[in-house]
């Protein structure tokens, strides 16, 4: 519920705080339909921690049908993810850190089919990591905290902290010292 909680709070970062909200206003807030893809992915992460594995298939289930995004329960995705828009995204990374943004026809998972879901194969994203539309993050690779991947980059390698991939294949730009926030 925790992650959850840090979803809605990000959405709603520009409307105000949600720190005083109701459990009643806070569960109509997960209607909005910019979020009821988090709250499948989070109800699916739920059941499976707890071995309902059929409920969390199910959960996995209405985000493809309804939302048109597939998220293995697998994933470990710490709070504040932002989708703004879903249809085509597969998210199949090892794991994604907070405040991660990822618009809509990106893909994250393994260079080969990889059925029994092995981590060794599969990105590690960072935190504050945005995503652009029609990215392609494929196989190990780590991309560091506050990186950019530019919309239809295909990236095979590790994305250094701060920077920015763009192209196919992806390469890699530095942004310049005075576009970093201090602290």
């Amino acid at each position: 519920m925790n992650k959850l909680r840090l979803d809605i709070e990000r959405y709603y970062l520009m409307r105000g705080s949600v720190a005083s909200l109701s459990s009643i206003q806070l569960v109509a807030r997960c209607l909005n339909p910019r979020l009821m893809p988090n709250v499948l992915l989070r109800a699916a992460e739920f059941f499976y921690n707890r071995h309902l594995g059929l409920l969390a298939k199910i959960c996995a289930a209405l985000n493809v049908l309804f939302f048109g995004i597939e998220v293995s329960p697998l994933v470990e995705i710490a709070g504040g993810l932002s989708l703004p828009h879903t249809v085509g995204t597969v998210i199949g990374a090892a794991s994604i850190g907070v405040n991660c943004t990822i618009l809509q026809g990106v893909t994250l998972g393994s260079l080969e089919q990889n059925t029994d879901f092995d981590k060794s194969s599969r990105p590690v994203i960072g935190n504050d990591v945005y995503i652009g539309a029609g990215a392609k993050v494929i196989g190990f690779v780590v991309i560091g905290d506050h990186a950019k991947i530019g919309a239809n980059a295909v990236v095979l390698c590790d994305v250094p902290e701060y920077a920015v991939a763009v192209g196919v294949p992806a390469k890699i730009k530095l942004r310049p010292a005075t576009d970093l926030k201090v602290g």
